[in-house]
């Protein structure tokens, strides 16, 4: 499996965030983590990546823990627009070469093979006529792709994107769903959270339904199914169509 979690259980001081949740990803696949504000979905991909402590459970990315994956560029991270300072003045080049870091050595200094992947990674999610521009000066989907640049040229094979269609237009959310389609073609695992259940069948190959636990693991027809989301919405959906229950 490329992405393992057993027993997951965090907590914020009296609140548990997370309980128990367990499940497990293979490889060249895209799962779409699912449920309202507040089911823990950004907590989850934070305790994937390493940026909050579990109060118990394991963490395993390609057959590693969090740390020792994080140091071999083995996971990469798309966070919410909101957790990012985007008046920092850095270019959109500069953003995706980050994700080559721990290919450097001690000079920080990239060769000429990490000018290349940047380069590659810029053309493939479409942004290398914008590569000299400040990060901040880009529009809400091109700003997420960048990210997702970020990962390509890292070399990531597990990606985590938290909300990447928040804000976008129908165009660029078009555009970074054939990006994650194809990221998934080359191998990688993909674990994206979204509210559009509308999208959720041509996006994802199976869905996590979440409500601090794993409510069900399954493809996105049965997670759409409304008995499921009543579950997770807390709602009775019987008559509702999945785009009037999205948070």
């Amino acid at each position: 499996m490329a992405l393992e979690v057993t027993d997951l259980t965090v907590r914020y001081g009296a609140v548990t965030a997370l309980d128990g949740v367990t499940f497990a990803l293979p490889p060249a696949r895209v799962t779409g983590l699912v449920g309202m504000n507040g089911s823990g979905k950004s907590t989850l991909l934070k305790s994937v990546m390493g940026l909050v402590r579990p109060a118990r459970g394991t963490v395993r990315i390609l057959g590693a823990g969090t740390e020792q994956a994080r140091r071999r560029g083995a996971v990469a991270y798309v966070p919410q627009s909101e957790d990012v300072d985007w008046t920092f003045p850095v270019s959109v080049r500069d953003v995706v070469l980050m994700g080559r870091y721990g290919r450097l050595g001690l000079t920080r200094r990239p060769h000429r093979q990490d000018r290349e992947a940047v380069e590659a990674a810029l053309d493939r999610v479409e942004l290398l006529p914008l590569a000299d521009r400040q990060i901040g000066a880009l529009s809400g989907g091109q700003r997420k792709r960048a990210f997702v640049a970020r990962g390509i040229a890292q070399g990531a094979q597990v990606m985590l994107l938290d909300e990447p269609f928040a804000g976008v237009d129908k165009r660029t959310e078009a555009t970074i769903t054939a990006l994650l389609r194809e990221l998934a073609a080359d191998g990688r695992t993909v674990l994206v959270s979204t509210h559009d259940l509308q999208s959720l069948d041509t996006l994802c190959d199976d869905a996590l339904l979440l409500q601090r636990r794993v409510l069900l693991h399954a493809a996105p027809r049965e997670v759409l199914r409304p008995e499921h989301l009543a579950r997770a919405f807390g709602v009775d959906l019987s008559d509702a169509r999945p785009e009037e229950v999205a948070p």
